[in-house]
């Protein structure tokens, strides 16, 4: 089942507003838990797990920018 517009940009700003810093606490608990690694190893997984948060979300991000679709001018 596809999303409306309306509930893919609330669903948007709900994992902005709530998700995302609770993923950036999440990410900053298990990188804690590692020991110091080297930079050029710890820059790629920053790298990686600052994108792979959004990978699941993709759908509900497309379009939510433009105007609505379904609006009447």
């Amino acid at each position: 089942m596809a999303l409306s517009y309306k509930s893919r940009r609330r669903w948007s700003l709900f994992i902005l507003l709530v998700g995302m810093p609770v993923y950036i606490g999440f990410v900053w608990w298990v990188m804690s838990l590692m020991e110091r690694l080297p930079f050029f190893v710890e820059l790629p997984v920053y790298i990686f797990l600052g994108v792979a948060w959004m990978l699941p979300f993709k759908f509900v991000f497309l379009g939510v920018g433009k105007a609505d679709p379904n609006a009447e001018e």
